[in-house]
């Protein structure tokens, strides 16, 4: 009979570009950059806890960039509290990575994400603010993720998420996720719209 497998998507080939010491409010990591195998380099990091043998699931975090939040401290969203859960939780492990993707406002950039904000502002959702400026509502993708882990010599995770499409995206890339970790922050007045949109509209296991 004819094989069902569903085809791999093809990810990038990644080399590592450097590594350095980083520590941090939550511990020390260490952040790697990374180049494709043609020299061009990627504005994406990862950071390390411990040794990475890829005999097991290593728990890990994509997490895509929020200057807004992670930087700013918006209570908009929820991503800060998510960034800081997921530092500390890798803190506590063995071994970990958290990806740092440089896919502001779902991949629509940082200058889209605000007028998004503007529509909310309006009386829109996240998910319609997105559609209202002729964007789908989540235009990340999960390729150079897939490609960085394998770079590192990681083929499986133990993945902190809520996002069903997280796990989708790196197991068409041929990263197998062996189990999700559940990733839940305070509720406030200014966000409580936002995270039930991420659980109504866009599937988020909140």
């Amino acid at each position: 009979m004819p094989s069902t497998a569903v085809p791999l998507l093809r990810r990038p080939t990644l080399l590592v570009l450097a590594r350095a010491q980083l520590p941090t409010r939550a511990g020390t990591f260490t952040a790697v950059s990374f180049r494709h195998a043609s020299g061009e380099q990627i504005e994406d990091i990862a950071l390390i806890r411990g040794a990475l043998d890829g005999t097991t699931p290593v728990p890990a975090r994509l997490h895509s960039e929020c200057l807004t939040g992670d930087a700013l401290g918006s209570l908009r969203c929820d991503c800060r509290d998510q960034l800081e859960q997921s530092l500390e939780a890798l803190a506590r492990e063995d071994n970990g990575v958290l990806l740092y993707l440089r896919q502001e406002g779902r991949g629509i950039g940082i200058a889209n994400k605000l007028q998004a904000y503007q529509a909310q502002d309006r009386g829109l959702d996240t998910v319609q603010a997105n559609l209202h400026l002729g964007f789908d509502d989540d235009l990340r993708t999960y390729d150079i993720a897939a490609g960085m882990l394998a770079a590192l010599r990681i083929q499986r995770v133990s993945l902190y998420t809520n996002n069903p499409r997280k796990i989708a995206g790196l197991e068409a890339h041929g990263i197998d996720v062996d189990r999700r970790v559940a990733l839940l922050g305070p509720t406030r007045p200014e966000n409580v719209r936002y995270l039930e949109t991420k659980r109504v509209k866009s599937g988020h296991l909140l």
